[in-house]
């Protein structure tokens, strides 16, 4: 979103996670090929040098409580554009609505939707990788079969970064259900199913449109 702004083409972006709970750090990181070092990181920092600062990760913003606009109490998601039809105001109660984060963004910008300047360091959009399972087998975050086939993946590639980025699809689907190599294949692609969070209420990634089949005949491998 911040490519948006000319002002900040100057400026090496970064993308850094928060410490709030021990299985989120590392969600948003900064990829370097260079030695560990201060010096050396920094320095490929300021160069913007493509070389050594490869590109970042980050979650998707639209997950975030107030990326929309909207209005909670009346069920109503808008986008800048959207909302600008209604002066700012719910369609639905006539009370100002709640602005997000993207309206800020949309104000500010002085390019088009989707613009990237040159010579600027790219990002890759993950999803944790127990929410692509979680998304397959049809169960939460957290519980046994999730946990399970989590700890078997990270068992046989070492990393979740490595699961979810560097292993190629023929080597997941040996020690994973298809259905879950396909997942992981989908959000590399980028191609994931996106309702933006608004007014308080967090917004949903989904892998699989709904009503589409996941499990079929495999079930009973994780169950």
């Amino acid at each position: 979103m911040s490519w948006r702004n000319s002002t900040l083409d100057k400026i090496t972006l970064i993308s850094n996670s928060d410490a709030h709970s021990p299985s989120k750090i590392g969600r948003e990181a900064n990829v370097f090929d260079t030695e560990i070092s201060y010096p050396a990181i920094i320095g490929a920092i300021k160069e913007k040098d493509p070389q050594k600062f490869l590109y970042t990760i980050e979650f998707y913003p639209e997950e975030g409580k107030y990326h929309y606009d909207g209005h909670r109490l009346c069920g109503i998601s808008l986008s800048p554009q959207e909302s600008k039809k209604y002066n700012n105001i719910c369609p639905n109660c006539g009370r100002p609505l709640t602005i997000g984060v993207l309206n800020r963004v949309d104000f500010l910008a002085d390019r088009p939707e989707g613009f990237k300047p040159e010579n600027t360091i790219p990002f890759k959009s993950l999803i944790p990788l127990e929410e692509i399972i979680a998304d397959v087998v049809g169960q939460g975050v957290g519980t046994v079969v999730v946990e399970k086939e989590y700890k078997n993946l990270i068992e046989k590639f070492g990393n979740e970064f490595n699961v979810l980025i560097g292993a190629p699809r023929q080597e997941l689907e040996m020690v994973t259900l298809p259905e879950i190599a396909e997942g992981i294949t989908r959000v590399r692609e980028g191609k994931v199913f996106i309702e933006p969070g608004y007014d308080g209420v967090y917004g949903k990634i989904r892998i699989f449109s709904k009503g589409e089949q996941k499990i079929p005949s495999h079930q009973g491998t994780l169950f």
